[in-house]
């Protein structure tokens, strides 16, 4: 522990936007980066505690209090060390990640917690700056290949650990770009793709062979991937989007989160969108039903094409303004978030459903909404009229997409559908063939899908050798 009293000294300092006039006029992020003293400052403010909860509340158990005393003393190249030790993509995680090791801090308890993911993506960021993380290229190889199929954040994970104890990795994306979520979800403002593509440069030199374009199933057949093939790895996200099965669902102008969202990120990075036909916001007024991270994306997509209004409906009740710490830490709160997208201007309505599309000729031109009960039953006499040219289904995701893959190779399901294997092992049903992430345990987090990556290439290089120095 660096500053004995770091934690009462110096307060949190969280970190500061371009104001919204200003951002909503482009698709760069648009977080404004603390000074060296202030990021080391915050490091001070950890305290250390003899049972840190950070790593209760971190998926891929991070040593926060380790790299938060390297920080304070500014030795950012043994922090990046051991920040990489747990982490394979910690530029990712100190981006996007939701920190939930914020909300087990000890500090958090009776004052505000440190601001682990500030000095996170600090660290990373310094460590590219300084050329700390070269390629590293395995001394030998195994002569064992092993395919990972879908290069989100988990199969990203496990092909750079398989690669680096000698494996020779394929990955094959039906997309033309690696990424998963991160490249083709999330929107630039929130993750610029040059940060996913320097990492997938990274694994390129490390000797990880990248198959864009190639869906299983249907251009390659899964006979051929495993017969080709020493193990398997399924890693393709949970993709099947929750719908909204009310009148009116057909009518053109309501569309899934993931057929808008993906398409302003391929027209940044000018890849083309496609035989499908343009969705935009400009010049509507656009309801978006859903609460989540998604539906924030949707918003702050939405205002920068320049809709006219944005609503967005959650069919859950509005939550407190502040947790009750005494009763939630150092589990994650029910609190209100306000997104940097909810502040660039959309109307939000809480305990809210949408009960019928109406339009005229084939396209949506009003939403009917109703409150809902606890039980999420409406309230009669709340009918409300909103007028909507644009809907936005951002729900969430049900499960894997069964069609192709999945149905090809008849592997046993949970019942939720996703692909079923444990935790310990990480095997399905079918000899040689592993899940992880998204595919595995259903929608999650991206540090979740690191973590799932990082425990599949354990067990398959364990399974592979009969033996395995890859962590856990």
């Amino acid at each position: 522990m660096g500053k004995v009293t770091g934690f009462l000294e110096f307060d949190r300092q969280e970190l500061k936007y371009q104001p919204a006039g200003d951002r909503v006029r482009h698709y760069g992020e648009f977080t404004l980066p603390l000074s060296d003293v202030d990021v080391e400052r915050q490091g001070a403010r950890c305290m250390d505690c003899g049972i840190p909860y950070c790593h209760r509340g971190c998926p891929v158990n991070n040593q926060i209090p380790d790299w938060n005393d390297l920080v304070y003393n500014g030795d950012y190249e043994q922090a990046s060390r051991n920040l990489h030790s747990t982490n394979n993509f910690p530029d990712f995680t100190g981006k996007i990640c939701p920190a939930p090791c914020e909300a087990a801090c000890t500090l958090n308890l009776f004052d505000s917690p440190v601001t682990i993911k500030t000095i996170e993506s600090t660290i990373v960021e310094r460590a590219w700056e300084n050329g700390w993380l070269a390629p590293e290229i395995a001394k030998v190889r195994t002569g064992k290949k092993v395919a990972v199929v879908g290069a989100g954040p988990a199969g990203l994970a496990a092909a750079q650990q398989l690669a680096r104890v000698g494996h020779e990795v394929h990955v094959y994306e039906k997309n033309l770009k690696a990424g998963g979520l991160l490249r083709y979800g999330i929107p630039d403002f929130k993750l610029d793709k040059g940060v996913v593509e320097r990492r997938v440069q990274q694994l390129v030199a490390e000797g990880v062979v990248f198959h864009f374009g190639v869906m299983i199933g249907r251009d390659v057949a899964v006979e051929t991937l495993q017969a080709d093939h020493d193990a398997v790895l399924l890693s393709g996200g949970s993709e099947k989007p929750r719908d909204l099965p009310v009148p009116g669902r057909e009518l053109s102008g309501v569309h899934f989160a993931m057929e808008f969202l993906p398409q302003q990120n391929r027209r940044v990075s000018d890849e083309p969108l496609g035989d499908v036909a343009p969705i935009l916001a400009t010049g509507k007024h656009v309801v978006v039903i859903g609460g989540g991270d998604t539906g924030s994306d949707c918003i702050g997509t939405s205002v920068r094409q320049g809709a006219l209004s944005v609503t967005q409906l959650e069919i859950m009740p509005r939550p407190p303004e502040k947790e009750d710490k005494l009763t939630t830490w150092p589990n994650w709160p029910l609190k209100l978030r306000t997104s940097s997208s909810h502040e660039e201007g959309a109307e939000r309505r809480f305990a809210t459903t949408a009960v019928r599309f109406d339009g005229a000729d084939g396209r949506v031109k009003e939403v009917r909404v109703t409150e809902v009960d606890g039980r999420f039953q409406p309230v009669p006499g709340t009918e409300q009229v909103l007028r909507a040219d644009l809907v936005l289904l951002a729900m969430g995701f049900v499960s894997p997409v069964h069609e192709g893959m999945i149905a090809a190779l008849g592997v046993e399901t949970d019942g939720r559908g996703n692909v079923k294997a444990n935790e310990d092992d990480y095997r399905t049903s079918i000899p040689k063939v592993w899940a992880a992430g998204d595919m595995r345990r259903g929608q999650s987090l991206v540090v979740w899908a690191i973590r799932e990556g990082r425990q599949a290439a354990r067990a398959i290089d364990l399974a592979l050798m009969g033996k395995t120095l890859l962590p856990r």
